[in-house]
């Protein structure tokens, strides 16, 4: 039985992670430090603990300023979508209509603040089909430790086990299976490994097929 599903918002609701998949490296750049594609999809829905040490080993700086480089990549960001505009993934819609018709609960668990995540939601016409967005940004940890699922859980008050979790990336992967969720992957940037394959209840081409799963 599934009483709710909580997606993650960048990558898997909205096509984002394109624009991060730029923006990290530039934002890197301009500060005088590199980094690589492969590190950019290591730190996809990275919990700010997590990613502020990553992108400090990253730099192979001590003195590494997180908070300006991350200011600096956000109004890349910024720049970016208010030139080329945000895009709703593949499904999203059908997928949401769906969940709506048979009054299960939607709820967003993202690595974005919420004002962000409601300003772009309300912008691609998608924020009135959720109930709740909660942000790892709230947590102790966020994601690929299990809090921002296990208090999504909470709020929402159904157990893990009922609740489909829709994830694009290993971390979140990880963060939901970790709360106990029953995680399907959507991949985008990158396929899953063989151990994140191992978490997955189920893997989908786009948020449409999910659907096949009721």
């Amino acid at each position: 039985m599934v009483n709710a599903v909580i997606f993650d918002l960048d990558g898997t609701i909205i096509d984002t992670e394109k624009y991060f998949r730029i923006c990290w490296p530039q934002a890197f750049e301009h500060f005088g430090y590199k980094m690589t594609d492969e590190q950019y999809l290591s730190i996809r829905s990275l919990g700010k603990p997590f990613v502020q040490k990553t992108l400090k080993d990253f730099s192979g700086d001590s003195n590494f300023d997180y908070d300006k480089v991350v200011a600096y990549r956000s109004e890349l960001m910024e720049k970016m979508i208010e030139q080329n505009g945000l895009q709703i993934k593949k499904g999203a819609v059908e997928l949401l209509e769906f969940l709506k018709k048979k009054n299960i609960v939607r709820a967003i668990a993202t690595a974005s603040p919420v004002d962000r995540s409601e300003r772009y939601l309300r912008k691609i016409g998608l924020l009135e089909y959720f109930d709740r967005i909660i942000s790892a940004r709230n947590m102790k940890e966020g994601k690929p430790s299990p809090d921002v699922y296990s208090f999504a859980c909470k709020e929402l008050n159904f157990a893990p086990e009922n609740c489909f979790a829709v994830e694009d990336s290993p971390n979140g992967v990880l963060s939901a299976y970790r709360a106990g969720c029953k995680v399907i992957m959507v991949p985008d940037q990158s396929e899953p490994d063989s151990e994140t394959e191992k978490l997955l209840f189920a893997k989908a081409d786009n948020l449409e097929k999910i659907i096949d799963l009721f």
